[in-house]
């Protein structure tokens, strides 16, 4: 699914359990893709402190702990909640949609 309103499919929501990360690829995107609750989010894969990816990460409700420093990000905003890591993470709007996780660019 592409449209004129930069919206790109990134996954079936099946392909990603609850309380669960996943990574995808898509163009020149790598991206994690949350599902917690009901709900889906996607960031960037890679951490800003180091070249940990987010989805090896340890997913605790709505904060990713990066694998390499333990670095914690908000996925909901990408805000940084523990350091080392002192940049936020970037986040993309997950569109609505009945069977796909769908961002806009």
């Amino acid at each position: 699914m592409e449209n004129q309103s930069n919206q790109f499919e990134i996954c079936a929501k099946d392909d990603v359990a609850d309380g669960e990360v996943v990574r995808f690829d898509k163009d020149d995107l790598e991206l994690a893709v949350y599902h917690v609750g009901g709900l889906f989010y996607v960031t960037d894969n890679v951490c800003t402190h180091g070249p940990g990816e987010l989805s090896e990460g340890y997913l605790d409700g709505h904060i990713i702990e990066c694998d390499f420093h333990q670095g914690k990000f908000d996925i909901r905003d990408g805000a940084v909640v523990a350091p080392p890591c002192l940049v936020a993470i970037k986040t993309y709007k997950v569109v609505p949609h009945d069977s796909a996780v769908v961002i806009e660019v």
